[in-house]
This record gives structure tokens, sequence and C-alpha cells, in this order.
């Protein structure tokens, strides 16, 4: 799969599960404290710290935002990417605003990860330990850099 295959399938499970999916914002976040939106989840700050009201309904979104990783705090690119390239990249994330909590996460991001993005669903198995949830992480990052290398 490309990349870009890989985001749209990321997107089009999430749609299945009711998330409404919202574009990417700006790479100049509306933020005081950010030069450069470094995270997915930087266009919903509001939302998480209760300044605004979610306008979505259920008030769950996924997105594919693109991201400048240059150092700092979330300087992860030894994990992400591997290239000399100008370091823009994009956060594939699901987010809830109340609606599901970790069960529910955990749940469908072992399904679309365990899937690689293919079209088997209901997929029981389930990470029931430490390795396992290592595993989990490393098919994400293996999932993530795929998304990142166009």
């Amino acid at each position: 799969m490309t990349s870009a295959e890989i985001r749209l399938s990321f997107l089009d499970f999430f749609r299945e599960k009711q998330h409404t999916i919202v574009p990417s914002s700006s790479l100049l976040p509306d933020a005081p404290n950010l030069l450069f939106t470094n995270a997915g989840m930087n266009q919903f700050v509001p939302i998480f710290l209760g300044q605004m009201k979610s306008q979505w309904k259920p008030p769950r979104t996924a997105d594919t935002q693109k991201c400048i990783r240059a150092g700092g705090k979330h300087n992860d690119l030894e994990d992400v990417a591997s290239t000399l390239s100008p370091h823009v990249l994009r956060d594939a994330g699901n987010w809830s605003f109340g609606d599901y909590f970790k069960k529910e996460a955990i749940d469908w991001a072992w399904n679309f990860s365990s899937s690689a993005g293919t079209s088997r669903k209901n997929d029981s198995t389930q990470p029931t330990s430490a390795a396992t949830t290592r595993l989990l992480r490393t098919r994400k990052r293996a999932i993530v850099a795929a998304l990142f290398a166009s």
C-alpha cells in the first residue's frame, strides 16, 4: 500500500466508527505557544481545555494532520523518519471529546493496526500483555512511518 492509501484506509476505518473526518489545519497554528503545528491534536486543544465545545455529532473526529517536527520536546524524528529532507509529516489521529475512552480507543487501534488498513473487520485478537502492547506500538510506528514516506 502507498502512504496515501494507508491514510485513506485510516480515515475510512474511523468514518465507519462514526468519526467526522476533519481537514488538516494550517502548519502555522493559531496558538501563542507554538511556532509550527507539531501534533495532530493542536487544532483540538481549545476543546480539550474546555474553552470550546465540540461542534461534531457524535463528538469524535479523525484526521491526518500535517506537522513539522523541528526539535524540542516532540523531536522523535528518529522514530518516524529516516531522511534528511524537510521534516513535514502527517500525524494520523482519532479524537473523542468525551464520547469514548481508552477501551474503545485501544480496541479500534488494535483492529486497525493488526489489519494494517485492510478490509478485515471484527478482529477478535486483543492486546493482552506488555509484549503484545509493545508489538502494537511497533506496528503503529511502521504504519506511521509509511504515512510519512510520501
